[in-house]
């Protein structure tokens, strides 16, 4: 789940052709995620992610989650949705 979006200004040096050393700064853009499986908060930087991702359309997955076993239990879930039948009186918005 998305959280927020927020800027992070890095510092780094570098020595001029003549030795001096100088300062400069890089804006880097983070996103704060949420995972999906777990519940925990972590961030990414929005230049590692697709766009589209960017949004609580998709599922987001930590790094110590296995996305992939995530990812076959919503498809196990979305298979349950069809099969049950059009006459019960099962809301499937709560699967």
């Amino acid at each position: 789940m998305f959280i927020k979006e927020y800027i992070l200004k890095k510092i780094y040096e570098r020595p001029s052709k003549k030795g001096v050393v100088h300062k400069y700064y890089r804006d880097v853009k983070m996103i704060i995620l949420r995972c999906d499986a777990c519940s925990k908060t972590f961030e990414r930087s929005r230049g590692s992610m697709d766009p589209k991702r960017i949004s609580n359309n998709y599922f987001h997955v930590c790094s110590e989650c296995d996305s992939k076993k995530f990812a076959q239990k919503k498809g196990v879930q979305k298979k349950q949705i069809w099969n049950i039948s059009v006459s019960s009186d099962i809301d499937i918005s709560k699967i």
